[in-house]
C-alpha cells in the first residue's frame, strides 16, 4: 500500500472511531481487509471502475464470505472518499456481490436450558464461591442475553437491588438497557456477598475481570454437569436461546432488537428462521383473513 493510500486509510478509520463508533477490533478488520484489496490495485484511493471490476476475477479462489467482507470495506472506504470529496466517481458498483448464505446459530431447546439451571441451582446451594458465581453468570446469559463481553465487564455496582433494568455497554461503546430478572438479581445479589470489597468487576479475577476465554471454560463445564455436551454450549449459544426463545414467545422483532443490540433488523432476523413453525400459527391464528371462509 502506498504512502497516499495509508493516510488515506487512517483518515477513514479516525471517521469511523470518531463518527460511527466503531470498536477496535472493527477497526483493525478494516484496515486489514484495506490492506488485502490494496495488494489487487494499482491505487486503493484512485482505482478506476474497470480495476476495480476485475477484483472479482482476482478474488475466485476466495470464500465468498472473505469476497464480501473486503467488498463491504471497500463500499465503506470509497464512500468516504466521495463524501469528504477525495474524489469524484464511487466505483463501488462493479465490486463483486457473492452470495453469502448466513448460517443459523446452534441453539439449545428449553428442556435442555432447565436442566442446567437445575444443576447450577443444586451446586449454588452448598454455598461455595465458584457454585455461586456460576449461577449469576448463566441467569445473566440466558436471563438477559448479554454478550460475553459484555458480562464479564460489567462494574460491581451494575446490577442493583430493586431496578429491574441495568445499562449495558455493547460493541463501539454502544449503551443499552438491558431487563434484569428478579431470579438473576437474587443470584447477582448472594454472589455480590462474596466478592472482596474492593474488586472494581462483578465478576472480578485478580487485578481485572474475568475473562472471556474462562467464561467460555465455565458455562461448557456447566453444560457437562447438567448432561449435555459441552461442545454444543457456548455464552453465545446462549444468547441464541436467549433470542431464539423469546420469540417463540411472542417477542417482538424490533424489541428482540433492542435487546441485543443489534445496529441492523437483518441481523436479528435470522431468528425466524429457528422458529418458523410458531410464526406460520401465528399468522394462521391471528391474521384478519385467517378465519374468513372461502367462497365457493
Amino acid at each position: 500500500m502506498s504512502p497516499d493510500d495509508r493516510a488515506l486509510v487512517d483518515r477513514f478509520l479516525d471517521m469511523m472511531a470518531a463518527e460511527v463508533g466503531a470498536s477496535r477490533h472493527t477497526l483493525a478488520a478494516y484496515r486489514n481487509d484495506l490492506e488485502r484489496a490494496s495488494q489487487s490495485l494499482s491505487s486503493l484511493a484512485a482505482a478506476s471502475l474497470d480495476e476495480v471490476g476485475r477484483l472479482g476475477g482476482k478474488w475466485a479462489d476466495l470464500k465468498p464470505s472473505t469476497v464480501a467482507r473486503r467488498s463491504a470495506a471497500l463500499r465503506r472506504f470509497f464512500g468516504f472518499l466521495v463524501d469528504d470529496g477525495l474524489r469524484r466517481d464511487d466505483p463501488s458498483e462493479a465490486l463483486p456481490r457473492p452470495r453469502v448464505e448466513r448460517p443459523l446459530p446452534r441453539i439449545l431447546d428449553e428442556a435442555e436450558v432447565q436442566r442446567m439451571f437445575e444443576a447450577a441451582e443444586d451446586r449454588a446451594a452448598s454455598g461455595e464461591p465458584a457454585a455461586v458465581r456460576d449461577l449469576a453468570l448463566l441467569e445473566l446469559l440466558y436471563g438477559s442475553g448479554l454478550r460475553a463481553s459484555e458480562l464479564v465487564s460489567m462494574p460491581r455496582g451494575a446490577v442493583r437491588p430493586g431496578q429491574p433494568l441495568v445499562m449495558i455497554r455493547g460493541k463501539g461503546s454502544k449503551e443499552r438497557l438491558v431487563p434484569i430478572s428478579a431470579r438473576a438479581s437474587e443470584a447477582v445479589r448472594k454472589w455480590l456477598e462474596l466478592v472482596p470489597s474492593g474488586a472494581l468487576w462483578l465478576f472480578p479475577s485478580g487485578k481485572k475481570h474475568l475473562s472471556r476465554v474462562r467464561l467460555f471454560q465455565i458455562v461448557r463445564a456447566m453444560a457437562a454437569d447438567a448432561g449435555i455436551a459441552p461442545d454444543r454450549v457456548s455464552p453465545h449459544v446462549l444468547r441464541h436461546a436467549f433470542a431464539t426463545h423469546l420469540l417463540s414467545g411472542g417477542a417482538d422483532l424490533r424489541v428482540l432488537q433492542s435487546l441485543l443490540g443489534h445496529t441492523d433488523i437483518s441481523t436479528t432476523q435470522i431468528y425466524t428462521h429457528l422458529d418458523s413453525a410458531r410464526l406460520v400459527e401465528l399468522v394462521n391464528a391471528r391474521h384478519p383473513l385467517a378465519t374468513r371462509k372461502l367462497t365457493p
